[in-house]
């Protein structure tokens, strides 16, 4: 079974930190692009950061500096640490994967997305 379950969300004050963690099963993990995503009320949801297979990483600016993501190919998992948090970034975040080429060693053998079910991030002022 395909699944992305995300956990770690919470509230916590401004200033503080959080770890976001994204367990993938049903998917040759190692081979996808893993990002998160966020979305607050009455707001699209919004890329916050990627890392893809080979380890490069890209990130929202308004999080540069502050958020890091990482994987961990033998856990499955993708992690999003969070520092310095501001009221803004609260939302719920999403974790995503992607599968990339080639495609053959995947278990569907195409192209995938899979989105989790998300976990609240909620920074009081």
């Amino acid at each position: 079974q395909v699944q992305l379950v995300e956990s770690g969300g919470g509230l916590v004050q401004a200033g503080g930190s959080l770890r976001l963690s994204c367990a993938a099963s049903g998917i040759t993990f190692s081979f996808n692009r893993m990002s998160w995503y966020r979305q607050a009320p009455g707001n699209q949801r919004e890329l916050v950061a990627v890392i893809r297979s080979g380890g490069s990483t890209n990130y929202l600016d308004s999080v540069k500096g502050r958020f890091t993501i990482s994987r961990d190919n033998a856990k499955n998992t993708v992690y999003l640490q969070m520092n310095s948090l501001k009221p803004e970034d609260t939302g719920v975040y999403y974790c995503n994967a992607i599968s990339e080429p080639p495609y053959s060693v995947h278990p569907t053998g195409a192209y995938l997305e899979v989105w989790g079910q998300g976990t609240p991030v909620t920074v009081s002022s």
